[in-house]
């Protein structure tokens, strides 16, 4: 699929946009699968699509998050995994369903997450101070955080969009405060992501001419991302996101 470089500078744009609010919180895909679907891709294709930018989007956030030091490298096994197994069932999950049923789909998870972000759980929690745990946990309560990436690579490996939510109430759950619940966030996309879009690439649903800009601006809101607090512009991005994504979620629920 070809587009026209006003199209491209739209990619770019939004790209820096999502790939900002990726890090900072998550959700930035419920603006970019919208727009890949509006430039004329079909859903399944954009949905596939989209995963080019996410993988550039995290292998930037992960790069800055790792020279700042905050990762543990004791969650990889636990967190990477399970969310990656998850992610193979999930992504072929989204190939077999039809693209109405997908955008349907699509326009549901959009409204559960206005709602999410109406509640606001973690304005709520940066209210009081996490304490980082001295290393990941073990046990029962192991076997209950990799069930828990297990499923969010399974919903990633779906649809993408929102997994930023569900890995900062995972990491949150796990005690890590924002910082480094945000870096473990970028890491378990990071390992899941290249799987995903294999898999959507052999299945003949990448655009990869459209990816690319997408994915440069998804870079460059990455790196933003990861130099700004998470407070920072908290309320402005609530509203922005609130309002976009309710109008995004009825464009595409009355879309013939």
């Amino acid at each position: 699929m070809e587009i026209s470089w006003i199209e491209a500078l739209a990619l770019v744009a939004v790209g820096v946009v999502s790939g900002a609010l990726n890090v900072l919180a998550g959700g930035g895909s419920f603006l970019t699968l919208p727009l890949l679907i509006f430039l004329g891709l079909p859903p399944g294709v954009a949905n596939g699509t989209n995963r080019i930018a996410i993988l550039v989007q995290n292998m930037g956030a992960v790069w800055r998050f790792r020279s700042h030091g905050l990762f543990d490298p004791a969650w990889i096994p636990l967190a990477g995994g399970p969310a990656v197994l998850g992610a193979i069932l999930g992504t072929w999950a989204a190939i077999e369903i039809g693209d109405e049923t997908f955008r349907r789909v699509l326009a549901a998870l959009m409204v559960l997450a206005t709602l999410w972000i109406l509640w606001d759980p973690l304005s709520r929690r940066r209210g009081s101070r996490a304490t980082v745990p001295s290393g990941v946990p073990h046990g029962g309560r192991r076997a209950a955080f990799a069930a828990a990436f297990f499923a969010v690579g399974l919903y990633g490996g779906f649809v993408q969009a929102g997994i930023g939510f569900l890995l900062a109430a995972v990491a949150t759950w796990a005690g890590l405060d924002l910082v480094r619940g945000n870096a473990l966030k970028v890491l378990v996309v990071l390992l899941l992501t290249p799987i995903s879009l294999a898999i959507f690439a052999w299945s003949g649903r990448v655009e990869w001419l459209v990816g690319l800009p997408l994915a440069a601006g998804h870079l460059l809101g990455a790196l933003a991302g990861v130099r700004w607090t998470v407070l920072k512009g908290h309320v402005w991005i609530k509203r922005f996101l609130t309002v976009t994504v309710i109008a995004f979620a009825i464009k595409l629920w009355v879309a013939p």
